[in-house]
């Protein structure tokens, strides 16, 4: 079989029962399913590679996730991941823009720009300015409120534990992908960087920004550090700087993400939780490593 098709539910909605397999199996032909978690996923391999309007007819709208993949090759060795609403649940820029009085304004901008409306880098200049005189406590007090997303941890763990390198790659800031960096055990984080004059924000971003560019840069830097092929690496994130490392990844995964994003990406994680990245690349729910 050339092809997996994985299905993965979201734990708080659905259970992926025996009779939702057998209909999927039975829609792309499949042979016998593989379980990987009882009631959340399971592996069908495919002979060839499904029909995506076939399986989203099959899933008749249930709160699956369905991801198809190479059958050869699946555990990748490199995971960049992008931090604010992948690996963290919220907008960090959005949040600290909160104790200005600016959340909405501000959030507005984000929006256009996550959805490739209008450039990045001219985004978040505009974002950061407006934070300009801002107190330094308010980036503690963000991080404060700053959750991350279910099965961030045990996504990082496991890969980890199998010899991947992990990497927190944002167009965020440092002061927060170092935090969450070091709560998870990612190798390496890359974002941009807040000026501030030792009190208060300066309205000002460090250069060079971390873009799309850089974020690719990025994949392709420390794939070569490792020597892997790109088919090797795995890369997810929800916004328009994410689209060229997840082209450019051998799984490029699209988690949660805005409409450009989503109608580009290969892999899309609609329904479950980050866990769903560990399905997909083949991991049963009992190798993996919750601490």
């Amino acid at each position: 079989m050339s092809h997996v098709l994985t299905l993965i539910a979201d734990r708080t909605a659905t259970t992926l029962s025996p009779a939702v397999i057998d209909r999927l199996r039975a829609a792309v032909r499949g042979g016998e399913p593989v379980i990987l978690a009882p009631g959340e996923a399971a592996d069908i391999p495919c002979a060839t590679l499904p029909d995506a309007a076939t399986i989203d007819a099959a899933l008749e709208g249930l709160p699956i996730d369905a991801i198809t993949t190479k059958a050869r090759g699946r555990r990748k060795g490199l995971l960049i991941a992008d931090m604010d609403s992948t690996i963290v649940t919220s907008e960090t820029l959005d949040e600290l823009a909160e104790f200005a009085g600016l959340k909405d304004r501000i959030a507005a901008i984000t929006r256009r720009s996550m959805n490739g409306e209008i450039d990045f880098a001219e985004a978040l200049r505009e974002r950061v300015g407006m934070l300009r005189g801002l107190d330094l406590t308010a980036l503690e007090r963000t991080w404060e409120r700053t959750r991350l997303t279910p099965g961030a941890k045990v996504l990082v763990a496991t890969m980890r534990a199998n010899n991947a390198t992990t990497a927190l790659v944002s167009g965020g800031f440092t002061f927060f992908t170092g935090r969450v960096a070091a709560l998870l055990g990612f190798d390496h984080h890359r974002a941009n960087v807040l000026l501030d004059d030792g009190a208060a924000l300066t309205g000002d971003v460090g250069t060079p920004i971390l873009d799309r560019t850089a974020k690719l840069a990025a994949l392709t830097e420390l794939a070569a550090e490792r020597r892997l092929k790109p088919a090797a690496t795995l890369a997810v994130g929800d916004g328009a700087n994410d689209l060229d490392m997840l082209k450019a990844a051998g799984l490029g995964v699209a988690f949660r993400a805005k409409p450009i994003v989503a109608a580009a990406a290969r892999a899309r994680v609609d329904h479950a939780d980050l866990r769903a990245l560990l399905f997909a690349q083949g991991y049963p729910a009992s190798a993996f490593v919750e601490d």
